[in-house]
């Protein structure tokens, strides 16, 4: 699998794209919009930059970038405000891969001069958009030219599949019958996914650090795991309801058996222990603030506990999310004709695993500042 390639987001803006099933990483963002308005206030005041460089990466498409693109103008502008001072002109660049969707982003630009002007006594802050396709896992930026970095919802990607995942062992496909880290993975597949988790992660960190002026900031947020046993996280159980899907498909011959066993995701669900040990090996950032929470799969279903009212129409919810995420990587590999079936199949298997738990992701969030003397 070329990530590069097939890795995005369903584009456009009809009912199963991306746009129209952001929700949970929207409300991820409000959630942690304390941490923003810190950061960004912090850069601002102890800077006191001209120019500012801002960069949302992994922005993908939708409503969501425009979101923290406005917050940040709106802190930028109640800043200035109470100092009665000129605003920076701010740069903002949007990053994804490739293929993303960017023409439906900048289609709706006009909705951010809206959201900024509609509310009273701000200050008019310049500000301008460019796209930038490339992986974060390679550089983006010159040394020391951005301010600030965000990312939401994109570091669990991880750069490849482990290379050693396709090895059979015995005959037999080294992870089959699973797309990621399952409870009848070999705990072999689990060490492979960490150690590309930690390569990805490290020089993620390492390229940011160059990027970053002295003193700049991070804010980050992506989904882990709150398990501690890394066969049995709660991603894994989510991917385990896909692979049961597929399985199913295979049995019917809709499937060949060898398109499932050479078919595992980039992805890796770290613990908030992992993501700090990795920070502080690195020695490059000082963490300011690092929190963790949950989001139901179902962005409809915001009852606590793990009670679901309506468990046939959550199942349907949670499999319009994820063929909102994965639906180019599996018509890239599988072909385009089964997607509907397939995630029709996701949605009954949710339904049934919701009549026990919800399903569940937990997010990780941190804010980051470069150590002065890197």
């Amino acid at each position: 699998m070329d990530v590069k390639k097939v890795l995005c987001m369903v584009g456009g803006t009809s009912q199963t794209s991306y746009a129209a099933n952001s929700t949970i990483p929207k409300k991820a963002i409000l959630k942690i919009r304390p941490m923003l308005e810190e950061a960004v206030r912090e850069i601002y005041r102890n800077l006191h930059p001209e120019k500012m460089a801002v960069a949302d990466l992994g922005c993908s498409s939708g409503p969501n970038t425009l979101t923290v693109l406005s917050e940040v103008i709106k802190i930028i502008s109640n800043q200035c405000q109470k100092a009665g001072q000129q605003p920076p002109e701010i740069q903002f660049f949007l990053n994804d891969l490739y293929n993303n969707d960017f023409n439906n982003i900048f289609q709706s630009l006009d909705q951010v001069g809206q959201s900024v002007g509609a509310e009273e006594g701000t200050i008019s802050v310049p500000h301008f958009v460019a796209g930038l396709p490339g992986s974060f896992y390679g550089r983006l930026f010159p040394l020391q030219s951005v301010q600030f970095f965000h990312s939401s919802f994109s570091l669990m990607w991880i750069s490849q599949v482990p290379k050693d995942i396709g090895d059979k062992k015995n005959g037999m496909p080294l992870n089959k019958g699973n797309i990621y880290i399952g409870k009848t993975s070999p705990t072999l597949v689990a060490k492979l996914y960490q150690e590309q988790f930690h390569r990805d992660f490290s020089q993620f960190l390492k390229l940011r650090c160059d990027e970053l002026v002295p003193c700049g900031q991070m804010l980050l947020s992506f989904l882990g795991r709150n398990k501690n046993d890394i066969l049995d996280g709660e991603l894994s159980t989510i991917w385990g309801l896909v692979a049961e899907s597929l399985d199913s498909m295979v049995l019917e011959g809709l499937v060949e058996e060898e398109n499932l066993d050479t078919f595992n995701l980039p992805f890796y669900a770290p613990s908030a222990e992992e993501v700090d040990a990795i920070v502080n090996l690195q020695g490059l950032f000082d963490i300011i603030h690092f929190q963790t929470f949950e989001s139901n799969m179902d962005p409809f279903n915001d009852l606590d506990g793990d009670v679901v009212l309506d468990n046939v129409q959550s199942g349907a919810n949670c499999a319009k999310v994820l063929r909102s995420v994965l639906e180019p990587m599996i018509a890239s590999h599988f072909g385009s004709a089964i997607v509907d079936d397939l995630f029709s199949r996701f949605a009954t298997h949710a339904a049934k695993h919701l009549l026990k738990e919800k399903l569940k992701l937990p997010v990780l969030a941190l804010s980051l500042k470069k150590k002065e003397y890197t």
